[in-house]
């Protein structure tokens, strides 16, 4: 047989390959979908409504409030604390906190104000979150609050210090309030564990919130918190806060660091692992990023004025068609298309439709990366790095329901050895497809580019759903693997009544584009939507 036909045969069989495989993957998803509907129905416990105004304020401006005198850093921590109590028990999102303590702190901060040793300038400019609160995931190190990351052997353990992304917004005036629920060693997409629990989503709690920032985006959605800090390795602040309606932002690769986070990243992981703000309303995002990415700050153009006019808009409605991951749900389409046309009808700036064949690679880009040459083992990450759990006997404690583990963390060390392994063709080239990618995109957006595209498929899942649809991080995991900072931006509620917006994409080190656009896009489309509300 001549060599042109056998390639010619071998890629109809690829073809076939992919076929049975998105057909298995939506056969599997439309049953098990069906089925959770049927467990599943209503919108479950119903949040408590917003009924204080504090809460509806933004972070910066409660800053400006508190400063000037407007109102107390007590009276904003009081409110704060009273929504945590008031929602806590139906999302649980919030897993330990330091009430006592910030009441001490604020109460210190509005006897120095009263003094006028500092005019509000001054304050403004040494202390711009001075006697606000703030919160982050139970992975971040709060000095003396739960650092478990979500592994039961952690349970007891608490944090001895700051985080540096933590040290630093006490520096700017913060005061650290609580820290909030994860996934099992934050390697999943919902937020649960053996530790404490799942976390409910505040727009319907039969849905997830996302994960492993979940319960960080909740307590912010449900607004018992006005910022926060998250972590994001394959889409951990993105997807949880595209699940729960708010802003979050993953940096350009190595700009805020991600010291005193646990489980601790390889010196690879630690370009792709990205720590960021997240919070309700897109005014906060960029003097929260200032703060937390420290000296690296000057590194970015965050007071840089955007001119529209000047940039280039791009646009994907897809990954081009992964056969394990999920269609892009029409309605996530639709707002994508609609934010493209903002900017058209708003500054005349006509957005280009790309396809970037690589892009149906990402799930396989992000597995072959995340993998770790003589690094630690899940297994002995599942075991604190103690020794190593014995998997089959804890998979049989499992299904007899005795396991202090996930079924989706022993999942991930039953599939550990599966796949390309580090130092394979594969595996290089896979890498190689990843240099090429990148390069695609930084030729693409250059210095004032940025790309719309679907932060997740679908909005958010059922109780479990991710299960069967594993693979769904793909349209976030390949932004971390590439390094370029991207925001999550809501755009309202789909007919369900859930969260569902896009990210915007900019080129390294531009994150100032992609923050300017969410500012834009919340003007447009209103930003976060409150889950229920009564003033």
């Amino acid at each position: 047989m001549p060599r042109g036909q056998r390639t010619e045969m071998s890629e109809v069989a690829r073809r076939l390959q992919r076929a049975a495989i998105r057909l298995v993957f939506r056969l599997l998803e439309l049953i098990v979908s069906g089925f959770l509907q049927l467990v599943y129905h209503g919108k479950g416990e119903v949040v408590p409504p917003i009924n204080n105004l504090l809460l509806l304020e933004p972070a910066s401006t409660l800053a400006l409030k508190i400063r000037t005198r407007k109102v107390s850093s007590v009276q904003v921590i009081e409110a704060y604390i009273a929504r945590i109590k008031e929602i806590n028990p139906i999302l649980n999102c919030m897993v330990d906190e330091r009430f006592s303590d910030a009441l001490k702190e604020a109460r210190e901060i509005d006897s120095f104000i009263a003094s006028e040793t500092k005019s509000t300038d001054e304050i403004a400019r040494d202390t711009p979150f001075l006697g606000v609160p703030f919160t982050t995931k139970d992975c971040i190190q709060v000095k003396g609050l739960s650092n478990t990351a979500g592994l039961y052997k952690r349970k007891d353990i608490k944090a001895l210090e700051d985080a540096e992304v933590i040290a630093l917004m006490r520096k700017a005036g913060g005061i650290p309030l609580a820290v909030t629920n994860i996934s099992e060693l934050c390697m999943w997409w919902e937020s649960s564990n053996t530790v404490y629990g799942r976390t409910n989503n505040p727009y319907n709690t039969n849905h997830i919130v996302g994960g492993s920032s979940g319960g960080e985006a909740c307590i912010q959605a449900a607004a018992a918190s006005p910022v926060g800090i998250g972590s994001d390795i394959g889409g951990s602040i993105r997807m949880p806060c595209f699940f729960n309606g708010i802003f979050g932002h993953k940096p350009s690769r190595c700009i805020v660091s991600n010291q005193g986070e646990y489980p601790v990243p390889s010196e690879e992981q630690n370009t792709f692992l990205g720590t960021g703000p997240m919070c309700r309303y897109a005014v906060d995002l960029l003097p929260t990023l200032k703060v937390i990415a420290g000296k690296n700050a000057i590194h970015l153009k965050l007071e840089e004025k955007v001119n529209y006019d000047k940039m280039k808009f791009y646009y994907m409605e897809s990954d081009g068609g992964s056969p394990v991951v999920s269609p892009v749900h029409p309605e996530i389409k639709d707002v994508l298309l609609k934010a493209v046309s903002h900017f058209e009808r708003a500054y005349n700036i006509k957005a280009q439709k790309i396809r970037l064949e690589k892009m149906k690679m990402s799930i396989d880009i992000w597995l072959a990366k995340m993998k770790v040459k003589n690094g630690p083992t899940f297994c002995e990450e599942l075991a604190n790095r103690e020794g190593s759990i014995t998997l089959w006997w804890e998979l049989v404690k499992w299904f007899l329901g005795f396991s202090n583990h996930t079924f989706i963390a022993l999942a991930t060390a039953l599939t550990e050895k599966l796949g390309v392994q580090p130092g394979t063709p594969e595996h290089a080239q896979l890498c190689d497809l990843c240099d090429q990618l990148h390069q695609e995109f930084q030729d693409m957006l250059g210095n004032n580019g940025v790309l719309f595209y679907p932060t997740h498929p679908t909005p958010a899942p059922y109780h479990l759903e991710p299960l069967i649809k594993p693979f769904n991080f793909a349209y976030t995991g390949i932004i971390n693997m590439l390094g370029f900072p991207a925001t999550h931006c809501p755009l309202g509620l789909s007919k369900g009544g859930l969260p569902i917006g896009i990210q915007v994409i900019g080129g390294m080190n531009q994150d100032h584009l992609t923050i300017a656009v969410a500012n834009e896009l919340e003007k447009a489309f209103g930003g976060w939507v409150p889950p229920s509300i009564a003033v």
